[in-house]
């Protein structure tokens, strides 16, 4: 099998290049040009003039379609791989709430079997727990009546089912830090969130090994003048990555400007934390067995607490590009390859030869028009 990409602009981390080709055999980047010849039997697609990227990696989503990874069905899996293409996402961590340890138990079997689906959409890279390990004052749309300490016994039984990447907890709660130490043991990504922590508590989390900011600014300690807060902590941090929800609720654009020219390009993670009502119209939903309302594009819980967010991937890069200003070769690190360094998956998040094939095609304002999952055209605009 092998695919041949002409007349493109080829946007990777570093690089932009005009009128480029591009050839995949199976699932890899075998060979970039400036005119590649096209060979017998090959599949050929007239890129355009479009711009040619990485694949987006969604490390931080829960839902998209009516469909949420914690319905814990295979159908719910195969919607989400599925619709989350046309949002040029090739990649993904299935990304669970507070809920039932039985519940998340079956999510990563879901999360497994739908892995060794060949025919499924987009990659599932493995498992994000966000919670149950939450501090209750800090819980948000979590839901309440599952919250607990850490348990390393529970990720390591969650993780003999389905590959735990990264998990999202409270630092200052009881037990957290030796927790921390046994993830980073596992190799599994240690991040804060739902949290009280300040600086102090943080700092020591962070010399156990924690090396991520779940949802930066929402729902941790705020930055203040005497009290530098786990905000303060992840911009003096150089090797913590943060993730952002570019939605303009989560984030106002000057902030996200503030967070790039401090982290750099190099540590910033763009992510949805997407509930299911993204891609869908307002009104009644639910996240986490609780039930929630859309409104003008903004999903909150009956209480009124924030619920997530209802952004499409594409959508949250577009305003980031806006927001921060930086070159798209520099722009481009926040979706892909920041995401695949921090998690430790290899050959992913560049155009390069021998990397994996994932490749999403975006016309000029950077609205997906072909997605492409190691090697293979998943999805067209307009063809389904």
């Amino acid at each position: 099998m092998s695919l041949l990409i002409q007349n493109c602009r080829l946007v990777s981390p570093g690089v932009d290049r005009a009128w480029c080709s591009l050839r995949a055999e199976g699932d890899r980047i075998v060979e970039i040009g400036e005119d590649l010849a096209a060979r017998a039997g090959e599949e050929i697609v007239d890129g355009q003039g479009w711009i040619a990227m990485p694949g987006f990696i969604d490390i931080h989503s829960h839902g998209r379609s009516g469909a949420d990874f914690c319905d814990a069905t295979q159908e719910a899996m195969q919607t989400l791989g599925r619709e989350k293409l046309q949002d040029g996402v090739t990649g993904f961590l299935a990304t669970t709430l507070t809920v039932s340890s039985q519940t998340l138990r079956q999510v990563c079997r879901e999360a497994a079997a739908y892995a060794q689906n060949p025919d499924a959409g987009a990659t599932m890279l493995g498992v994000h727990l966000e919670g149950p390990f939450l501090n209750p004052e800090c819980a948000g749309a979590q839901n309440p009546d599952y919250l607990r300490l850490p348990d390393i016994g529970l990720v390591d039984e969650l993780n003999a089912i389905a590959p735990v990447k990264k998990v999202s907890y409270s630092p200052e709660l009881e037990g957290a830090m030796a927790f921390t130490r046994e993830l980073v043991q596992r190799g599994i990504v240690a991040s804060a969130a739902h949290s009280s922590a300040e600086y102090e508590c943080f700092e020591e989390a962070r010399a156990a090994g924690l090396t991520h900011i779940t949802h930066f600014c929402n729902m941790i300690t705020p930055l203040h003048h005497l009290r530098l807060g786990m905000v303060g902590g992840g911009l003096l941090a150089p090797e913590v990555f943060v993730e952002i929800i570019c939605d303009g609720i989560h984030l106002l654009d000057p902030m996200i400007d503030l967070i790039v020219r401090i982290k750099g390009p190099e540590r910033v993670m763009l992510i949805t934390d997407s509930m299911m009502a993204a891609g869908c119209p307002d009104g009644e939903y639910s996240l986490g067995g609780l039930p929630a309302r859309v409104a003008g594009g903004c999903a909150r819980l009956l209480t009124g607490q924030i619920a997530g967010s209802t952004l499409v991937y594409d959508k949250g890069f577009q305003r980031y590009v806006r927001a921060s200003k930086l070159p798209l070769c520099e722009a481009v690190r926040a979706t892909s390859l920041n995401q695949a360094v921090s998690l430790g998956i290899p050959d992913r998040g560049k155009l390069q030869e021998g990397y994996f094939a994932d490749i999403v095609l975006t016309n000029g304002k950077l609205e997906p028009q072909m997605t492409i999952v190691n090697g293979r055209i998943k999805w067209r605009k307009n063809m389904g």
